[in-house]
């Protein structure tokens, strides 16, 4: 098996993109750092680097809507990471399934 090395940006972060491995929804777009790799691969919950807070946090940890590793996989450019998981709940902070809701046209975004 070929080795893969992600290609972290100059924060050390790289983005991780969020599918239901059931459905295959697109849920949510967060960030990794290397720790967040490691735990998410140690412990099987999916967890995430804060830029806002600026710390690891596991999805799901106070809302109880974890989300469960099922695979990850690395971009052919190794620079984007798609984690595919099982939700339990709702995975946008604000209720909705995935955080991708809101349809977005030309007149949307120029108004």
């Amino acid at each position: 098996m070929q080795k893969l090395t992600p290609k972290f940006n100059e924060q050390g972060l790289i983005p991780a993109i969020v599918q239901d491995a059931s459905t295959q929804d697109v849920l949510m777009l967060a960030w990794m750092n290397a720790e967040a790799l490691r735990q998410t691969l140690q412990t099987g919950q999916v967890t995430f680097w804060s830029r806002s807070r600026s710390k690891l946090w596991q999805k799901g940890a106070t809302s109880g809507n974890k989300l469960e590793l099922v695979d990850l996989r690395l971009d052919c450019d190794e620079d984007a990471i798609l984690v595919l998981a099982h939700p339990a709940g709702p995975t946008c902070h604000t209720g909705a399934t995935s955080c991708f809701f809101r349809p977005m046209t030309f007149e949307t975004i120029m108004e």
